[in-house]
């Protein structure tokens, strides 16, 4: 069973947690990670590129000439596409991207982006993280005594000064456990949890 270390805000070491083996010792699955990461960024897509075709645009339906006799070629009207201001054939049209893959290939691309970012030592455990006010410079603090760069940090609950405080600062995110997903733990260098929000994911991740 993996055994990882609990820090306080002062970066001491204050004890130790032992973590499930099935969520952050599992074996790495680049495949369903990689689908996981395609289903979230085809979801962000707007999908609202649009052109206009032939019956889109304005213009006369009059036939500009007649069909024969001219020495010009046949032409129908001025929408047609080959003329300047005419539809556009086979444009864009708005259209979503999004596509869903199985609850349980989600689950194990979630459990495989954590086992990785454990095993990689790029995990830590904070036993608390204590905020009265909504101070960026004390969090900017901490940040720079564990020497954070591009930092996911996993809280347990709505914890208002925490969040507010850690808003500004950049390269940083801090999302609750329930919303932890494969793209933020791959986008960002280093995962922060707080103690109790590692019982949660487990707890969310093994049931």
């Amino acid at each position: 069973m993996p055994v990882a270390g609990v820090y306080d805000i002062e970066n001491k070491r204050v004890a130790e947690i032992e973590l499930s083996e099935a969520v952050f010792g599992a074996p790495v699955n680049e495949d369903v990670i990689y689908e996981v990461v395609r289903m979230q960024m085809a979801s962000r897509r707007s999908g609202t590129a649009s052109t206009k075709g032939r019956s889109d645009v304005s213009g006369s339906n009059k036939k500009p000439w007649r069909q024969k006799g001219t020495g010009r070629a046949r032409v129908g009207n001025l929408r047609s596409p080959i003329w300047r201001g005419g539809g556009i054939i086979f444009g864009p049209t708005p259209h979503g991207y999004a596509f869903r893959v199985p609850k349980k290939v989600r689950r194990l691309a979630l459990i495989s982006a954590l086992s990785m970012k454990f095993k990689e030592e790029r995990m830590t455990i904070l036993r608390d993280f204590p905020m009265e006010e909504f101070k960026t410079k004390r969090f900017q603090e901490v940040i720079d005594r564990f020497g954070f760069k591009k930092t996911l940090f996993v809280i347990d609950q709505q914890r208002p000064f925490l969040e507010r405080s850690s808003r500004n600062i950049r390269d940083v995110k801090m999302v609750r456990s329930e919303g932890v997903n494969v793209y933020d733990l791959l986008k960002y260098d280093h995962v922060v949890l707080l103690e109790p929000s590692v019982h949660k994911i487990e707890g969310a991740l093994i049931a």
